[in-house]
C-alpha cells in the first residue's frame, strides 16, 4: 500500500537532505565524536565529583582492596595447606597488621635514639655552613642568610602545599584518621570474607547480557592489581636494601647514630608512592649523610640513590613491573603527574595500579575476549576454597 505524505512533510525531508549535503563527511564524523566524547567527559566528571565529596570513605575502601588484592593469594594459600577459613583470615589480616605497626615502631625507636645525635650534628653543621658563607666569596650577613633560607621555606611550602593537600584533607583530625584506618581494616576483613560474593552481586547490578564481559573485565583487572602489588613490594624491598645497605656501608650505623634501618624503613614505604616517594625518601638519605658525615660521603650517598633509582627506572620497572601490568612507563608519569595534582598524595598513589586495572579492563572487553575466555586464568588469585 503506498504511502502518502504530505506537501510539509516532503519539503522538510528535502530540507533535510540539503542541509546535510551541505556539511561535509568530515565535519559529520567529527560532530558524532565530539557529543560522545563531551558525554564521557561529562559522566568523568560526575564521578570525580562524587570519588571527592566521598573521599573519606573512597579512599579508605581503595586502601583496603589493595590490601584485599596481596592478603587474598595468602589466605587461599592457607586454605589449601589445610587451615580453617576463618583461622587463614584472621592470620592474614592480623599479621600484616603487625607487620606495619612493627615497622613502625621499630623506625620511631630507632629515631628516639638517634634524635639527639642528629640535633647536635645538624646545629654542627649549620654553624660551620653559616661560618662558611661569612666569609669570602660570599661575605654573606646573618640577616641575609636568614632571609635567604626564608624564601626557600616558602618556595618548599608553596610546591608542596597541592602534594600535601589531600593528605592533609583525609587526615586532617584524629578522628577522621581513626575513622578511615577502622573503614581500612573492615573493608579488608569483609573482602577476605565474602569477596567472591561481593563481586557477583556487583556485576548482578548490570544487564544480564552484559555480565559476562563485567566479570570477566572485572577477574582480569582483578588479577592485573594483584600482580602490581606483589611487584611494587619486590620493587620497594630492592629500594630499601639497595639504599640501606650503600648507608651501611658510608658508616651511618656506627659511631652513636644508627639510622640505617630508619632510611631503609622509609624507601620502603615511600617506593609505593611513585617518583615523589623516591625522591623524598632519597633525599633523606643524603641529608642525614651530610649531617653526619660531611659533604663527600653525602654525594657518594647521593650516587648511590640515584643508582639504584636507576637501577629500579630502567631494569625492574621495564622488565618486571611492565609485564606485571603492561603499562607504558610515559603513561605512569603522566598518571602520576596527574593523580598528585588533583588529588595529593593519595591520587599518585592510586594512579598507576588504577591506570594498569582500567587498561586491562577496557582491553579485555574491546577484544570482545569475554566471548572466548570469560574466565581468565586468575590461579590462585581470587580461587575461593571452600
Amino acid at each position: 500500500m503506498a504511502v502518502f505524505r504530505s506537501r510539509d512533510e516532503r519539503r522538510n525531508d528535502a530540507l533535510r537532505r540539503e542541509t546535510l549535503d551541505s556539511v561535509s563527511p568530515g565535519m559529520r564524523i567529527a560532530a558524532a565524536w565530539s557529543w560522545r566524547i563531551l558525554v564521557v567527559a561529562a559522566a568523568l566528571a560526575l564521578l570525580g565529583f562524587l570519588i571527592v565529596q566521598l573521599r573519606m570513605i573512597v579512599v579508605p575502601l581503595l586502601v583496603a582492596v589493595v590490601l584485599a588484592a596481596l592478603l587474598v593469594p595468602f589466605k587461599n594459600w592457607l586454605q589449601r595447606h589445610g587451615w580453617p577459613k576463618g583461622l587463614a583470615v584472621a592470620v592474614s589480616e592480623i599479621g600484616v597488621i603487625a607487620i606495619i605497626g612493627g615497622l613502625l615502631t621499630l623506625v620511631v625507636l630507632q629515631i628516639r635514639s638517634g634524635y639527639p645525635a642528629l640535633e647536635k650534628r645538624t646545629k654542627s653543621q649549620y654553624d660551620a655552613l653559616t661560618d662558611w658563607l661569612h666569609g669570602p666569596p660570599f661575605n654573606l650577613s646573618d640577616k641575609d642568610i636568614a632571609g635567604y633560607l626564608d624564601q626557600a621555606w616558602k618556595a618548599i611550602q608553596a610546591d608542596s602545599s597541592n602534594l600535601l593537600s589531600g593528605a592533609l584533607d583525609i587526615g586532617s583530625t584524629a578522628g577522621h584518621f581513626l575513622a578511615g584506618i577502622l573503614i581500612v581494616l573492615f573493608s579488608t576483613l569483609f573482602i577476605l570474607i565474602d569477596g567472591k560474593r561481593i563481586f557477583h552481586w556487583l556485576v548482578r547490578l548490570f544487564p544480564k547480557k552484559a555480565r559476562d564481559a563485567v566479570r570477566g573485565a572485572g577477574e582480569s583487572g582483578w588479577l592485573t592489581l594483584t600482580r602490581f602489588v606483589k611487584v611494587q613490594i619486590f620493587v620497594a624491598f630492592v629500594d630499601a636494601v639497595g639504599i640501606g645497605l650503600g648507608a651501611f656501608i658510608l658508616g651511618l650505623f656506627t659511631g652513636g647514630f644508627p639510622l640505617v634501618i630508619p632510611i631503609a624503613v622509609a624507601v620502603f614505604l615511600g617506593s609505593f608512592i611513585p617518583v615523589v616517594g623516591a625522591v623524598v625518601s632519597g633525599v633523606l638519605a643524603v641529608f642525614v649523610a651530610l649531617v653526619f658525615l660531611g659533604p663527600v660521603p653525602a654525594i657518594i650517598m647521593l650516587g648511590i640513590v640515584i643508582l639504584v633509582q636507576q637501577i629500579e627506572g630502567h631494569v625492574l620497572q621495564p622488565f618486571v613491573m611492565g609485564t606485571a601490568v603492561k603499562v607504558h612507563p610515559l603513561a605512569v608519569v603522566l598518571g602520576v603527574a596527574a593523580g598528585g595534582f588533583i588529588a595529593g598524595i593519595p591520587g599518585a598513589f592510586f594512579a598507576v595500579p588504577a591506570i594498569a586495572t582500567l587498561n586491562v579492563m577496557i582491553g579485555y572487553v574491546a577484544r570482545g575476549e569475554w566471548r572466548t575466555n570469560p574466565h581468565p586464568d586468575l590461579r590462585d588469585v581470587t580461587t575461593d576454597v571452600r
